[in-house]
């Protein structure tokens, strides 16, 4: 059977990057160019994205004559807090918007142990969505590849656990895709993500600085984009400030990881020369929900 051919109803995650890109290319071919009406693409926008992501994901979307629902998380006063909202290209946010609702919200910091900016900027918003559409069940299609068998493995405990109203599927998985396939696609196509890639990775993907890439990939983004750090400083004084107002007292900067300096010290540490052939060395092992 074509692991691409994908019963409905689905919810196909379009992160945005090659590799998930490369996936709906694919299953797009499953059905001759054209999805089931219980087949829905989706891209949750944190705000957070580089504005090369948005720009690629409309393009596939144009040149692949798919519809793609761009979906941001709302915060309201009144229940239901939470709510789904589908935008546009062209309204999507580009500041982070949603991402520094949710901290204010939430008053305090994501880290490694707590991902809620996960949890409620890309799960729950997308699980939403669905349920809205009237589903109480369907497929969760994530482009995890071949070459990525803890997170795959990962997915398929989940769904053992059955603890979600989704089933998680990895065609990229069962079709045996690497990322070498991916790049080679890409490499042939008349378009791309125009992003560097770097041996298959695209480090400046997903949330620009997020605080689970490694501090070598941190490092490299912040030499070549230092105001990729703002938003980051930002929300790391502004709960600072919000523990002193609390605590009555002088708060040292919060920060988004306890094992790494503040953002506003990234950037500092950056300006300093290091060995190039150390610079791509990922010293993070964490993933996020979110993918290539």
């Amino acid at each position: 059977m074509n692991p691409y051919k994908i019963e409905g109803p689905a919810l196909i995650s379009f992160s945005g990057g090659r590799t998930s890109a490369y996936m709906l290319y694919h299953i797009l071919q499953a059905y001759d160019g054209t999805l089931p009406n219980d087949l829905y693409v989706t891209f949750a926008n944190t705000g957070k994205e580089v504005p090369e992501t948005l720009d690629f994901i409309k393009e596939c979307s144009d040149r692949w004559n798919v519809k793609v629902h761009w979906l941001e998380m709302r915060i309201f006063e009144e229940k239901p807090i939470y709510r789904t909202e589908e935008v546009t290209y062209e309204t999507a946010s580009r500041n982070g918007e949603p991402f520094a609702a949710l901290i204010d919200r939430k008053k305090m910091l994501p880290n490694p142990l707590v991902r809620f900016c996960t949890t409620e900027l890309k799960i729950q918003v997308m699980k939403r969505f669905m349920k809205e559409q009237g589903y109480k069940e369907w497929y969760n299609v994530v482009g995890l590849r071949y070459d990525e068998p803890r997170r795959v493995g990962s997915q398929r405990s989940a769904n053992e656990r059955d603890i979600n109203p989704w089933e998680s599927l990895m065609p990229l998985y069962d079709a045996k895709a690497t990322v070498e396939d991916v790049f080679k696609f890409w490499k042939n196509s008349d378009f791309d993500l125009n992003l560097p890639n770097h041996g298959g990775k695209t480090l400046a993907g997903n949330c620009d600085l997020c605080f689970l890439k490694g501090m070598k990939t941190t490092n490299l983004l912040l030499k070549e984009k230092p105001d990729l750090a703002n938003w980051w400083i930002e929300q790391e004084e502004k709960i600072a400030r919000s523990a002193r107002d609390v605590l009555g007292r002088e708060v040292s900067t919060a920060t988004f990881r306890k094992d790494r300096p503040p953002y506003i010290e990234l950037v500092d540490m950056s300006k300093q020369p290091e060995p190039m052939e150390d610079m791509f060395a990922d010293d993070s092992s964490m993933s996020c929900f979110c993918h290539d």
